[in-house]
């Protein structure tokens, strides 16, 4: 933070240089290069974010998709910076949220999937995969704030949409008694996992018994324990290892 305003200058030498530079292609270290600029611009003067480590996504930071910021991007004249800087954003929030929410992670990796699919196979044009990034990115906000809505912690969330609570057989049970089987999946499961229980056996049976006997104790409908239970058991390897070491 220190030299934020040298390093702001020398990119911006940097970016006339590339942009005079007659017949060069913009390649993805430009693109990178780009996007550093933009969420550079973004970010608050007495904040406190690596902004590198935010265009390089390995983290980045949900708050720069605020309502304000998409809307920056939205009226960016470069609209395929605008594809790109979206997309590097939201893969990698969408990959920070499977580490520990796999159902999540799934269902918003695969409606990313689908836009990028579509904007490359031509079958919509650049300003409509800019809408659906945004209202995508505007999902992943929402979603980041149901389990405070639901009152649930983060991993009592992950296990809630492991249950499938979309699905309309599902839904039957009402709000109320999904959020008290995740709470005593979460409860019980975490009691019963150990470091090395994905390699073991008869831990894992163990635990797909504990599993279905919740399900079977609030009504979970019997055709769709199966598929549930082996979401749960998927949820917990991803929370196991740190549940073992609390």
């Amino acid at each position: 933070m220190k030299i934020r305003e040298d390093v702001g200058f020398f990119q911006a030498v940097r970016a006339v240089l590339a942009k005079n530079t007659p017949g060069e292609h913009q390649s993805d270290e430009d693109l990178n290069h780009a996007i550093r600029q933009i969420i550079a611009q973004a970010v608050a003067s007495d904040g406190v974010i690596d902004i590198f480590a935010a265009a390089g996504l390995p983290k980045p930071d949900l708050s720069i998709l605020s309502d304000e910021f998409l809307s920056e991007v939205r009226a960016m004249p470069q609209r395929h910076l605008a594809v790109e800087l979206l997309q590097k954003l939201l893969k990698g929030e969408i990959k920070n949220r499977a580490r520990r929410n796999i159902v999540q992670g799934r269902s918003f990796a695969d409606l990313l999937e689908q836009a990028i699919r579509k904007y490359q196979n031509r079958a919509i044009e650049t300003a409509q995969v800019i809408e659906d990034l945004i209202a995508l990115a505007k999902d992943l906000r929402q979603a980041h704030a149901r389990g405070e809505a639901l009152h649930l912690t983060e991993d009592e969330l992950a296990f809630y949409d492991a249950l499938e609570v979309n699905d309309s057989a599902v839904k039957v049970l009402g709000e109320p008694t999904l959020v008290d089987i995740a709470r005593e999946l979460v409860a019980t499961v975490k009691k019963n996992v150990t470091i090395d229980w994905t390699v073991r056996e008869n831990v894992r049976a163990n635990l797909r018994v504990i599993v279905k006997r919740i399900l079977r104790k609030y009504g979970y409908p019997p055709d769709k324990q199966e598929r549930a239970t082996q979401t749960v058991l998927e949820q917990a390897e991803v929370l196991s290892r740190e549940w073992a070491v609390a």
